[in-house]
């Protein structure tokens, strides 16, 4: 096991280690050595630090190998994309080339994230939250404004002549 020297000294290093970090997951990781190196068994470092079995002995055995070193984080990629890159091209391509019913959403002109979606899950048979559709499009770069209406009958004469009383009608004290 430790020669009594060494582990004080161990101990001291995790301590020190400890007060320098501001990062709660490393700090947990730090709590398992330093459990470990005070003789606790790796089940009774699982229960009081709320991890399972397994991953208690892989820090421990990473800090045997490596030191303190084999503790730090690596990067988390984050789970794997639905969408390839030829598909989120194709999303590009049909969103800002067409409107929504020349894609069969009959009466739809302008392109909302639900349809966008639903076109991908017919297209593509990938099925996306909306928020994950949002995220996509996000990433794409395409962003969307709601559309303002102009009625198509309006008159621009009447229109022009209300903007002017209404100016008038402000500057009134």
């Amino acid at each position: 096991m430790f020669n009594e020297d060494d582990t004080n000294s161990e101990i001291q290093a995790v301590k020190k280690a400890m007060r320098k970090n501001k990062n709660l997951r490393m700090h947990k990781r730090y709590m398992v050595i330093l459990r470990h190196l005070k003789g606790y068994k790796n089940n009774e470092i699982a229960e009081m630090e709320f991890l399972c079995g397994h991953t208690v002995g892989k820090y421990i055995s990473n800090y045997e190998k490596y030191g303190l070193d084999g503790l730090t984080l690596g990067h988390s990629t984050g789970a794997p994309r639905l969408l390839n890159s030829e598909q989120e091209k194709a999303i590009v391509e049909t969103i800002t080339n067409n409107t929504p019913d020349q894609v069969g959403f009959a009466d739809r002109k302008n392109w909302t994230i639900e349809l966008i979606r639903q076109w991908v899950i017919r297209t593509f048979d990938v099925i996306l939250s909306h928020r994950g559709m949002a995220e996509v499009l996000y990433r794409l770069n395409l962003s969307y404004t709601r559309p303002t209406y102009v009625l198509k009958n309006a008159d621009l004469i009447k229109q022009e002549k209300f903007k002017e009383d209404f100016n008038v009608l402000k500057k009134m004290p």
